[in-house]
């Protein structure tokens, strides 16, 4: 079976090609995509060619943000499942192209045991945020937050979805930096501090943090932040880092712990859903801009890696009459 796909060919190239799909085993899906997102994280190290490694070797289809329906299912697969929208981790079910991590394509041939259903949630859509948001789950869960002053530097979409994690699960205060004010917008923190226009040691006077998380991947950017920890501080990773260069007198004068926070643990993006469906977490906000698949594809990208007010972009793989029928809509701010 042929699919549409989202390819990266080379270095710094990118194109809308045909694939082909392998055939659908007894315990597969087949995955009509609605939704997709663009990593401005992974997805854009590995179009500067700054992940040379398995799986992103060229050609690939990216993409770990899927949102679709299925439309098929193999023979030990419950049947029922048809027609159910779910969230798609990727897929490396492509004949002829890698896949890193294989959800920017039309149909997506998977294992049933890799999707997550998405019947509790009102608006599928938002399934397209269960793995940013289960990313900052995972870092929430790795600080132990309750109880205790968070200072969390950036506030891209893992960050801001971080703060309003670390409020759900009894941050006693929560403060954060970035230097973009429409982002700060967006936040829920108690205290927002943008460094280009404040002093963030005055904003942040008389507060000794516990925890200091990481989601801006900016080495001065920790150093200032260690500053504000308290002796025995812990210091979260959310990133992804080539090289760590941080002032090691900082963690040796307040015997600093330092965790690396790797992905989301099993079982998280069920917990997201399910906070998701609560109402608990309102995920749609980092969804700022949206765009319909096309042979423009590459400026779309463009934007996503540069605008910094585009928190999260939207790719729309069904025509608006299409998606009128299932009447699936975000009402985030574009």
């Amino acid at each position: 079976m042929k699919s549409k796909a989202i390819v990266f060919s080379g270095v710094r190239q990118i194109s809308l090609c045909d694939v082909t799909l392998k055939q659908l085993s007894s315990t597969d899906v087949l995955v009509e995509t609605y939704w997709s997102s663009i990593s401005t994280g992974t997805e854009k190290m590995a179009y500067n060619g700054l992940i040379p490694s398995p799986p992103f070797i060229f050609p690939f289809i990216p993409g770990y943000e899927t949102v679709g329906r299925i439309i098929e299912a193999g023979d030990h697969v419950n049947q029922s499942l048809i027609g159910k929208f779910a969230y798609v981790a990727g897929s490396f079910g492509y004949i002829d192209v890698n896949a890193a991590f294989g959800g920017a394509s039309q149909y997506i041939v998977c294992p049933v045991d890799s999707i997550t259903l998405l019947d509790s949630i009102a608006n599928p859509q938002c399934g397209i945020a269960l793995p940013l948001g289960a990313t900052a789950l995972h870092i929430i869960d790795l600080a132990a937050v309750e109880n205790r002053k968070v200072l969390i530097l950036g506030q891209g979409a893992v960050g801001i979805l971080a703060s309003e994690l670390a409020r759900h699960m009894g941050a006693r205060l929560i403060a954060v930096t970035e230097p973009y004010q429409n982002r700060l917008r967006f936040s829920s923190a108690d205290l927002k501090v943008n460094p280009e226009n404040e002093d963030v040691s005055a904003a942040l006077a008389g507060h000794e943090f516990d925890v200091l998380i990481d989601s801006t991947g900016i080495m001065s950017a920790i150093d200032t932040g260690l500053r504000f920890l308290k002796f025995h501080g812990v210091v979260i990773f959310g990133g992804y880092y080539q090289r760590m260069n941080i002032d090691y007198s900082q963690a040796f004068q307040k015997e600093l712990s330092f965790i690396a926070a790797k992905q989301w643990a099993h079982g998280d993006l069920e917990r997201v859903r399910d906070l998701i469906a609560a109402k608990k977490l309102n995920a749609e906000k980092i969804f700022t801009h949206q765009c319909q698949v096309d042979d423009n594809i590459t400026s779309v990208y463009m934007q996503a890696f540069s605008d910094p007010d585009c928190l999260k972009m939207i790719l729309h793989w069904k025509t608006d009459a299409e998606e009128q029928e299932r009447a699936c809509y975000l009402t985030s701010e574009t």
